[in-house]
């Protein structure tokens, strides 16, 4: 048997998200779907960096898969592409996973990237895959806010209910904002997030956008532990994850 691991590119638009469930198709149960073709039928389990939610997409998701195969790694690349059709998801890239490797438990670094559509016109072509706020939004204001943000904190006020994680401590690396003409980006990085902690944040950046916060209210935000002291959650289909980062580069 070979550990592999697979390098995922996917539009989270048709799917309940990464994570099997009984109320629709995830990208979890398509990719394993397809991995049991190759190997008789037989179910085949995976482990991924970062579970995204219904709506979110993928960049540069990473996954492994543990399987009996003779095929070279291009080959089981382009197999796994092929059963994994119609579904918008593809491997990118595919390499057999170093000693001791782990898709999710090895990863040191995760980043997402956030896209907000700002002009009066809704979206045609970027319909499902950015959040378009037509009020003009202060870019310089938000990445103000954001570096309140920057550090060790109790992301308590930037944590979802259903959060299952022991604890709210993240050290928050990088979460800059960037206007792109009518785009504004935001840049999130830190070894691991809360559940919906990047939309949290994003929603919270919004009302200082578009005046309702000083930028000096989200560091109170911060400090009171208190989900309802933050703004609200930002919609998924504006959210990538855009990167995930190993000691050991398992594709290189």
């Amino acid at each position: 048997m070979t550990v592999w691991a697979l390098l995922l590119e996917y539009d989270g638009a048709p799917f309940v998200g990464w994570q099997r469930q009984q109320n629709g198709l995830s990208v979890q149960e398509v990719l394993e779907n397809a991995a049991a073709q190759l190997s008789g039928g037989t179910q085949v389990a995976s482990v991924v960096a970062g579970r995204t939610d219904a709506g979110v997409h993928a960049e540069a998701q990473v996954a492994q898969l543990t399987l009996v195969t003779t095929l070279s790694a291009d080959r089981l690349r382009e197999a796994l592409n092929y059963h994994m059709k119609p579904h918008p998801v593809v491997v990118l890239r595919i390499a057999p996973a170093p000693d001791d490797w782990n898709a999710r438990f090895s990863a040191i670094g995760r980043a997402y990237r956030y896209w907000i559509l700002n002009r009066r016109a809704r979206p045609a072509l970027q319909v499902g895959r950015v959040w378009h706020l037509p009020a003009v939004l202060d870019a310089a204001a938000m990445h103000e806010a954001a570096q309140l943000l920057l550090g060790r904190h109790d992301f308590t006020s930037f944590r979802a209910a259903a959060c299952q994680a022991k604890s709210p401590l993240r050290t928050l690396d990088r979460l800059d904002v960037r206007r792109h003409g009518d785009l504004v980006e935001i840049v999130a990085e830190a070894r691991s997030f809360l559940h919906h902690q990047v939309r949290n944040m994003v929603g919270t950046l919004k009302l200082v956008g578009d005046g309702h916060w000083p930028p000096a209210k989200v560091a109170a935000a911060l400090a009171a532990r208190d989900r309802s002291a933050a703004g609200p959650t930002a919609p998924p289909e504006g959210l990538y994850l855009t990167g995930v980062r190993y000691a050991v580069d398992p594709f290189s």
